[in-house]
């Protein structure tokens, strides 16, 4: 038992607006009232619900094929040495599994989302995800570059499609469905690339990205998951790709989407000479879509290694750069590239894309539907998300740092015109309980009686890079996880799932394609149940008819 008491709470989902209020906890819960236990005195400090992370990349093959690309960033970075209460590891851009625990448990965060995950190496990632210690996980299973998927939404049987989806869903355990470059990681197969949504993807006769992402919407929406299709659109990172985005947002009116890291997808201009910031534009049509939530996807400078299962655009990537250059191809379903990455103030795309995702935070006018990420390694690593706080929250500190950009960009973007300040309010939001909605996960992202004990007190404090950075107190489950800014003690999290309803006819189906195509068995596909870690199996909504 543990009650919080004299701090200042920021509960946005309970309508609590740095209240001085009273936080009691019980059996891993917030209870009215306690008896007993210990007290926290929390005066002079502010009380969030645990922070949520709705799209990041923190475990899986990809994880360990960019590790083994960037030995570099390892001796940069000092490493964990093993306590009684931790296990040592690296961290830098991409923290080995007990550091990725640690690290997000010592911002305040207590849940995360795997955004990428392919079914075919499922059980490898929940390995990595049981070993990630404090938070809870979910993760969201690779589908728009699904050849037995394609196949059947090409044929028109959105049906059997719907039932495969489900399917695959349960068996990689996943609890959403993520989808990337719709069709170009297929057409990356043969060579080629799906930039808009009309391009023809090589092998098929008639699907375009446009029936994929539609296609997938809809058996979402009809399968009632949690959370709407999680969307990373067409033709990422290229300049004029704002076109595509736009077009992608009207496609998906009369369906829920996340659409992921909007950053990379909110520019204009031709060419890469002429690229510029389209952010008020994506968020004029971004705001006048209630269906839709977005996360930032935000840059900061300095290195980095970008993770995707968008292949092309990878490959471009190394093009440009002559960077190392990594690419996975994952059977019939996704593939995925590596490029470590460095991010240059005085490089014009770089400053573009650092001014875009602040942009896109600013102009998006409820905070309920944008939610802070990096694109955990993509735009700079997770634990620097403080500094993205302090860019959000202090718009003198905003113009100080864009001294540093070149004139040139400063022409390009819109951030300098930008004069709104995040409240704690709003952050409390865009890294807790807006996420956590955005999720499906009620018993998340709030502090009222009955949710989930996940708990961050912070030291109130102009400094804010500071107080965001090193909270004084992280509860997780109701146990006292960080206290003074060290780890008191680590926790198992939950593995966050859902159980779509299938017709079971549907692996007769699927039996004889896997014998024909793929190199695993088809019994030895699906994630065993006992391999998550305390599964936390929610609910789907009434399937819609």
């Amino acid at each position: 038992m543990l009650r919080i008491t004299g701090g200042k709470v920021y509960d946005p989902a309970n309508g609590i607006n740095g209240e001085i209020r009273e936080i009691c906890i019980c059996d891993g819960r917030i209870v009215p009232e306690v008896e007993g236990g210990r007290t926290i005195d929390a005066t002079g400090m502010v009380i969030f619900p645990g922070g949520v992370d709705v799209h990041t990349h923190v475990a899986g093959a990809a994880l360990n094929f960019a590790r083994a690309m960037i030995p570099e960033d390892h001796r940069r970075n000092q490493p964990f040495v093993r306590t009684q209460v931790r296990r040592g590891g690296i961290g830098g851009a991409t923290p080995t599994t007990y550091v990725t625990g640690y690290l997000y448990a010592g911002l305040g965060y207590t849940t995360v989302n795997e955004a990428a995950v392919p079914v075919l190496s499922a059980r490898h990632t929940h390995e990595e995800l049981r070993d990630t210690p404090i938070v809870d996980k979910a993760c969201c299973v690779l589908m728009a570059n699904n050849e037995i998927l394609l196949d059947l939404l090409e044929a028109g049987e959105k049906e059997k499609a719907q039932h495969v989806a489900a399917w695959n869903i349960w068996s990689a355990k996943a609890y959403g469905v993520k989808a990337v470059n719709p069709g170009g990681i297929t057409a990356w197969k043969w060579g080629k690339d799906a930039k808009s949504l009309n391009d023809p993807i090589p092998g098929y006769k008639t699907i375009t990205p446009r029936q994929i992402i539609k296609g997938l919407a809809d058996i979402v929406d009809s399968l009632g998951l949690p959370h709407p299709l999680h969307l990373h659109c067409n033709n990422l990172g290229a300049p004029g790709n704002c076109t595509t985005t736009l077009e992608t947002m009207k496609l998906l009116e009369g369906n829920r989407a996340h659409l992921a890291h909007l950053q990379y997808h909110a520019y204009g201009g031709d060419d890469w000479f002429t690229m510029r910031s389209e952010a008020a534009r994506i968020a004029e049509e971004f705001n006048a879509n209630p269906n839709l939530t977005t996360d930032a996807g935000a840059v900061l400078f300095g290195n980095t290694v970008t993770i995707t299962a968008d292949g092309p655009w990878q490959h471009l990537l190394y093009k440009l750069t002559g960077h190392k250059w990594g690419n996975l191809d994952v059977e019939n379903e996704t593939g995925c590239g590596v490029v470590p990455y460095t991010y240059k103030e005085k490089n014009l795309v770089n400053a573009v894309q650092w001014a875009v995702g602040l942009e896109l935070l600013l102009l998006i006018k409820d905070p309920w539907r944008i939610f802070l990420t990096t694109d955990h390694p993509n735009g700079a690593a997770f634990w620097r998300y403080p500094e993205i706080i302090h860019l959000l929250m202090n718009a003198d500190f905003r113009r100080e740092q864009l001294k540093r950009l070149a004139p040139k960009a400063l022409k390009r973007i819109y951030l300098p015109e930008l004069n709104r300040e995040y409240t704690l309010y709003e952050i409390a939001i865009i890294t807790s309980a807006g996420p956590a909605r955005a999720l499906g996960l009620p018993h998340k992202g709030h502090l009222g009686v009955g949710a989930d004990a996940d708990v961050a007190i912070y030291n109130e404090s102009k400094d804010i890079p500071h107080m965001f950075a090193y909270p004084r107190y992280v509860i997780k489950a109701g146990e006292v996880v960080i206290e003074e800014g060290e780890i008191r003690k680590t926790v198992e999290g939950k593995g966050i799932l859902v159980q779509p309803s299938y017709d079971q006819k549907v692996e007769s189906y699927i039996r004889p394609l896997f014998q024909q195509y793929y190199t695993m068995s088809f019994d030895n596909y699906p994630v065993e149940m006992e391999r998550i870690e305390h599964p936390d199996l929610r609910p789907c909504k009434q399937p819609r008819a």
